[in-house]
């Protein structure tokens, strides 16, 4: 094999590689309201999430890529181990679709197709138009990609050295079943290393019983990147990887003492040896598929035997992980569902604040400050991912609602930024001996707890998309300016009349103007939800 034989080889594996990325990238642009609603459905049944898995791994056309959000899913607490074991038989049956895709040959349309693409890409006029050119240009580009690698190993026909290499594949299983483990391990991608077999088999350099041991390897070999990818994480992301391996080996023992069975089954469905290739692929991941999906649980219980110990401690995120990156449109939900909670602490933070200060109770205040902390480290989290989502492939529409996040966030941290400072105003009430009046007290308390209610009604409003709540919000926040305009005017009244100490007066008047603020930012995040369909 010549230097340019190489260069040719990985020029059209690279552009192969991208192509598919394109492809995917399109497709889930096009799908990307569906695919949220699927996973909002995914539940412990194993159907739907075998049926989740097959649809988003041919949509982003990468089964290691399907198995690494996966990871991250069960990372981020979004998905159980048992519904991910189903996802990922579903994605084993997914990627299939590539390899009978590559299998018809369209390397003489391709030029044609990238040419429409780019045409939809530049000129289209409406979303859809330019989501179906990236798809057709991402298409395109993989046959383009193929056919290189198909021109790149036409002059190993007549190489000797690579006759017996095939010939040796073909009686020695275990050795081409490992070749088959490395290439895949190497490229991280099943889809790829399949389709150099088939570039392979439209040259007739390779036979169908040299290739199945490979595509079994392969298989195998595909596992590599979620197992890779599961470094870091919490147990049960590395017990998901773990299920996806332990499917993958079960299934090549199941099958490599019957490839004779395999390769005449194939043969009786007809077709050259690349779609031979490609049935075999596809009929080894729905048998096994078959055989193991009633076994979910015992899989689950296995992952624990190879990755032992306790469930890991809740950290700071609990719904959000990089991998999740891959899929924006369900980024987003999960990035929704943290910011609800950062706001649920935001809540909690003010409840310890006010109650704290009323009652002059220390240990309130310390919980403030420990569910301010909180909070703080939500912010700086979730803003860091939010960064990476705004940088992904995002629709217009979730563009516009990554902006409204980033306000949303903001905002709630600034309400634990105010219940932190009445909580301080506390602290100093207690260690100053301030006393109020019964009035004063009475005054606080009312628009403490009218301030707080809009906290947790514009929490419900961001968890549940009630725009009904979030316009009562915006609504209610005149009704805080007017409180504190008369309580302020009424608290100096009090001042002129000797009722109140100065001392006690200017923290009453800084307590209220906190409140005050904070129902700026609940009518801010309200008005986010309204504009931009948070």
């Amino acid at each position: 094999m010549t230097s340019r034989m190489v260069f040719e080889l990985l020029g059209g594996l690279g552009l192969f590689i991208y192509g598919m990325n394109i492809m995917g990238a399109g497709l889930q642009k096009a799908a990307g309201d569906r695919l949220k609603r699927l996973l909002e459905v995914l539940t412990t049944n194993r159907l739907l999430g075998l049926v989740f898995g097959a649809v988003i791994t041919a949509i982003i056309q990468s089964s290691s890529a399907t198995t690494v959000m996966v990871v991250g899913f069960v990372n981020a607490g979004l998905m159980n181990l048992m519904q991910a074991a189903g996802v990922i038989m579903g994605a084993n049956i997914g990627t299939t679709v590539t390899a009978q895709l590559i299998a018809f040959k369209l390397t003489d349309i391709a030029p044609v197709v990238v040419a429409v693409g780019v045409g939809l890409l530049i000129f289209g006029t409406k979303r859809r138009y330019r989501q179906l050119g990236e798809i057709l240009t991402g298409f395109g580009i993989l046959f383009i990609g193929m056919n290189i690698m198909s021109v790149a190993m036409e002059p190993l026909k007549d190489s000797e050295l690579f006759a017996n290499i095939m010939t040796t594949f073909g009686r020695n299983k275990f050795l081409a079943t490992v070749s088959g483990f490395v290439v895949t391990g190497i490229i991280q991608s099943s889809s790829a290393s399949i389709g150099l077999l088939q570039a392979l088999a439209f040259n007739d350099l390779i036979g169908l019983d040299a290739a199945l041991p490979i595509v079994l390897g392969m298989n195998i070999g595909t596992c590599v990147t979620a197992l890779l990818s599961s470094i870091g994480t919490n147990i049960n992301a590395r017990r998901a990887a773990m299920i996806h391996l332990t499917i993958k080996v079960i299934g090549m023992f199941l099958f490599i003492g019957f490839t004779t069975s395999l390769g005449n089954i194939v043969k009786f469905l007809g077709g050259d040896t690349a779609r031979q290739i490609a049935n075999a692929h596809t009929l080894y991941n729905v048998v096994n598929t078959a055989v193991l999906l009633p076994f979910a649980s015992l899989l689950v219980l296995v992952s624990k035997r190879l990755v032992p110990g306790e469930e890991d401690e809740e950290g700071v995120l609990k719904y959000l992980d990089n991998r999740l990156l891959e899929t924006p449109s369900i980024a987003v939900l999960q990035a929704v569902k943290e910011i609800v909670r950062m706001g649920e602490a935001a809540s909690d933070t003010l409840r310890y604040a006010v109650d704290g200060f009323i009652k002059e109770d220390e240990k309130l205040l310390n919980n403030c400050f420990q569910k301010e902390n909180m909070v703080n480290a939500l912010e700086k989290e979730i803003t860091h991912f939010l960064v990476l989502l705004s940088n992904s492939n995002l629709s217009a529409a979730e563009n516009d609602l990554v902006t409204g996040l980033f306000h949303t966030v903001n905002d709630i941290e600034r309400i634990g930024d105010h219940a932190e400072n009445i909580a301080e105003l506390g602290q100093s009430k207690i260690d100053n001996s301030l006393v109020f009046s019964e009035v004063g007290i009475r005054d606080l308390t009312t628009m403490a707890d009218y301030v707080h209610s809009m906290v947790e009604e514009v929490v419900i409003a961001l968890k549940n998309r009630d725009y009904k709540r979030a316009r009562d919000v915006r609504e209610r926040e005149d009704e805080v300016d007017k409180m504190e305009r008369e309580y302020r005017e009424s608290h100096i009244g009090r001042l002129n009349n000797y009722q109140c100490v100065p001392g006690s007066g200017v923290v009453f008047l800084d307590v209220i103007s906190n409140l005050e603020r904070i129902g700026d930012h609940c009518s801010n995040i309200a008005l986010s939800i309204l504009d931009r369909d948070i």
